[in-house]
């Protein structure tokens, strides 16, 4: 126990809680400021006490792989390219009795009411700038004021409808609140994730403690979003900047688990003021977005210009009354640290509201009395982002003194003051209340804020029942941040008698939503995931091809390696290296296009190809040509295999699915055309039909079926024409003519779009040839409609 902390009164033979600090001036969750440790907890450690660390390490890592099987992860960001790590759990939850969470949620609705009538008023009458309850610069001079929402009220009547509030404890045992989550809040579905690996940690705990359940505000939330949707209403979507955000998971799914589609800015078009989703059955309007991206990139004409994640016209569209914003674009303005100066003076003077829960202590040093106020206190204080005299300015900048001297401190203050006198914000520091959390066989505090989360309902607002907090880094007491090894713990809300369980569904009845419609961008890349990996597969098969015959013959110039590695090589691929960059870049490609579809892809297909990725770049640099590589290649076909697996046995048959299936089916029926016009042709080398049943991976079907070796007639007959093969073109053809006909018919009704009647064409073609009419001439004509194919697809469904 360090002399500068108070040592809490420990259990007997509680050796978990033998190091446990807490520092002095700090409050903490666990134990009282008297040292007894706080009635909520006590049946929590008593259970944990009576686990070994062997016990305790064991249910750690039974939560962790929950969260990795899941696809759970956080992206963090560096000068290099931004790298995925596990999901930064912290497994011991807070405890926070009922009745002060009950304190906290009335706080928490009051503030809430408060910053929706500033907001309606900073886009609307501007009575608070009128009055001198806010500096008008605040508003010329902030980026997330946005001009053109002036005047415009949505189409709900309300500006805030999922909000965040993130509060911390003082010493004195109080809450505060650092900071407000207006823009695009971001943990509410980590936290059911949090719940789930937490849960599956402590079973029993968690089954026998009173937790308040999750699912009953996301079930009100949904409710209010419409998500279960009367007939002929149209579904609304989460918008979402992509997979290069850092909270894209979180996007992902909460559109799995409320219903809703997940939509990217190029997923919508703007017509005559109406918002269009553009999906494979063809404009589909849209009513409502959940906006999970910045507001200024919303709209490149008449926001940020740069922006390449917004829509057009999307202004136009909520001016228009047709299309409603959750949250509604401009209220980041609340965000700003500068507004924590202002919002208690408001509450109080312009609606007679002193707020139930103070902010964080800030200071907008706009006139001399507060300047001389931060001068008399500078080395009580940090300096915060601060709003800008003049553009450009980044106002989420953050200018510190720390590690100064108290003169020097005061001089730098001193400084930026006379430069940029009403612009600067003030804050004071904070020391935030600490919460065990469980390393090394025993507990220890650190650092925690939580975060409360709020959904408004035709009821008011629903708050969510703990769910989130963010614990600091060892030696962190005033700030936390995940990026610099922050992590996250669930929060149970704790009653004083049973909670009824939730779930997203009430009752016992089953309620299925409907199947939202397939936006086209969707379904663009899971056409072209499919056709990557399997011309991944494609490339693979015939490395190991090269390479067997290389070990066998010890000869680059053997005739039939030679012929292999040109026909590699057309395809870019280059046989010097064992494991090339372009089968690299394959599997790379169709790891993307995954990643923009997560929504709709297995979570087992998405850790196979990530695996196989890592494979990849394992083998890379320590694989040696020859029998080595072929070796190499027999893994990772067998990878590809099992991904292929899992993609049949657990991918729903949804739409999404068959472009799909469709995708590696003209992949495959290509790159067979191809093949055989390259090693079945009757002027090519000897071997090389061997080659070609190999490639086709049919050498024991070939051997059942026909008799002697391999002929070139013989291998067309059954790669080409063996409609019962799963190799051949035919096959592929029979299976792209009947996904079509399920598919959406655009178009004139009862007539056949000319991808499908193309795609007819080539199946009767085949169906009814013979192996002597699939000359060479006929396999390159037949290569040219196949890939004619792909256009067609893209002008009937993803243009």
């Amino acid at each position: 126990m360090s002399e500068t902390s108070s040592a809490p009164q420990a259990l007997p033979g509680a050796d978990i809680l033998s190091d446990y600090a807490v520092p002095t001036g700090t409050a903490d969750e666990l134990f009282d400021a008297s040292g007894h440790m706080r009635p909520v907890w006590e049946p929590f450690i008593s259970r944990l006490q009576e686990l070994s660390p062997e016990e305790i390490d064991e249910r750690i890592a039974r939560g962790d792989q929950y969260l990795r099987d899941a696809g759970v992860y956080f992206r963090r960001y560096s000068d290099k390219t931004p790298g995925e790590r596990d999901w930064p759990l912290s497994h011991i939850p807070v405890l926070l009795p009922e009745a002060e969470w009950a304190d906290i949620s009335d706080a928490m609705t009051q503030r809430a009411d408060i910053l929706e009538r500033i907001v309606a008023d900073i886009y609307g009458e501007q009575t608070l700038v009128r009055d001198g309850h806010l500096p008008a610069s605040f508003l010329a001079q902030n980026p997330e004021w946005l001009r053109p929402m002036v005047g415009v009220r949505p189409v709900s009547g309300y500006f805030l409808h999922h909000i965040a509030f993130e509060i911390g404890r003082n010493p004195d045992g109080s809450w505060f609140v650092l900071g407000d989550r207006t823009q695009a809040p971001s943990g509410a579905g980590f936290a059911l994730e949090n719940r789930r690996a937490t849960s599956r940690v402590f079973p029993g705990l968690f089954a026998h403690t009173n937790v308040h359940r999750l699912a009953g505000f996301f079930r009100a939330f949904q409710t209010a979003l419409g998500a279960r949707g009367a007939q002929g209403r149209d579904a609304p979507a989460i918008l979402t900047p992509g997979p290069g955000t850092d909270t894209y998971f979180e996007h992902v799914y909460i559109a799995r688990y409320l219903g809703l589609m997940l939509l990217e800015g190029e997923d919508l078009t703007i017509e005559n003021g109406q918002a269009m989703v553009r999906t494979v059955d063809g404009l589909k309007p849209i009513s409502l977005l959940w906006r999970r991206m910045d507001a200024r990139f919303a709209d490149p004409l008449e926001l940020d210009e740069t922006s390449r994640i917004g829509t057009p016209g999307m202004l136009n569209a909520i001016r228009s009354g047709r299309l409603q914003m959750v949250n509604a674009l401009g209220t980041g303005i609340l965000e700003t640290r500068a507004l924590l100066a202002f919002v208690p003076r408001i509450a109080e003077a312009a609606y007679g509201m002193p707020l139930k829960m103070p902010n964080i202590a800030t200071w907008w040093c706009g006139t001399q009395s507060e300047r001389d106020y931060v001068m008399a206190n500078a080395e009580h204080m940090t300096l915060g982002p601060a709003l800008s005299t003049g553009l450009p300015f980044d106002p989420n900048s953050i200018v510190s003194v720390a590690g100064a001297s108290k003169a020097e401190g005061q001089e730098a203050l001193a400084d930026r003051v006379a430069r940029e006198g009403e612009q600067l914000v003030a804050q004071q520091a904070v020391t935030l209340s600490t919460t065990p959390v469980y390393a090394d066989g025993k507990l220890s505090a650190r650092p925690m804020t939580v975060r409360v989360f709020m959904a408004r309902t035709a009821d008011g607002w629903a708050i969510m029942p703990g769910g989130y907090a963010r614990i600091g880094a060892s030696g962190e007491s005033t700030a936390i941040a995940m990026q610099r090894g922050g992590t996250v713990a669930d929060v149970w809300v704790v009653s004083d008698s049973p909670v009824q369980p939730e779930t997203l569904t009430p009752g016992n009845g089953v309620q299925r939503l409907p199947e939202n419609p397939l936006p086209s961008r969707a379904a663009d890349n899971l056409y072209w995931m499919g056709r990557y990996v399997e011309r991944a597969e494609t490339t693979i098969r015939i490395l190991r091809a090269y390479h067997l015959r290389l070990a066998e013959t010890g000869n680059a110039e053997d005739v039939n390696v030679q012929q292999i590695s040109d026909y590699l090589k057309g395809f870019g691929t280059d046989t010097d290296e064992p494991i090339p960059s372009n089968l690299i870049a394959q599997i790379g490609a169709a790891a993307g296009c995954a990643s923009k579809v997560r929504d709709r892809f297995s979570v087992d297909g998405w850790a196979a190809l990530r695996d196989l990725q890592r494979s990849l770049n394992q083998l890379q640099g320590t694989t040696q040509p020859g029998a080595d590589c072929a070796r190499a290649m027999v893994t990772l076909l067998q990878m590809l295999s099992g991904f292929a697996g899992l993609v049949q046995d657990n991918m729903y048959r949804s739409t999404g699915w068959q472009f799909l299936e469709f995708g590696r089916a003209l992949e495959r029926a290509q790159s067979t055309t191809l093949m055989l016009s390259k090693f079945a042709d009757f002027d090519a080398p000897s071997g090389s039909v061997d080659i070609a049943v190999e490639l086709g991976d049919s050498i024991i079907i070939h051997q059942r079926h026909y008799m002697g070796d391999p002929t070139p007639a013989s291998v067309v007959d059954l790669l080409a024409l063996d409609v019962r093969n799963p190799r051949s073109i035919l096959f592929q053809l029979e299976t792209m003519r009947d996904l079509l006909a399920t598919l959406p018919h655009p178009g004139e009704a009862g007539q056949l779009t000319p991808l499908r009647r193309e795609a007819l064409r080539l199946h009767t073609q085949l169906a009814v040839a013979a192996p002597k009419d699939m000359t060479l001439k006929a396999l390159k004509s037949l290569n040219k409609a196949l890939s004619e194919m792909s256009n067609l697809l893209y002008n009937t469904y993803l243009g």
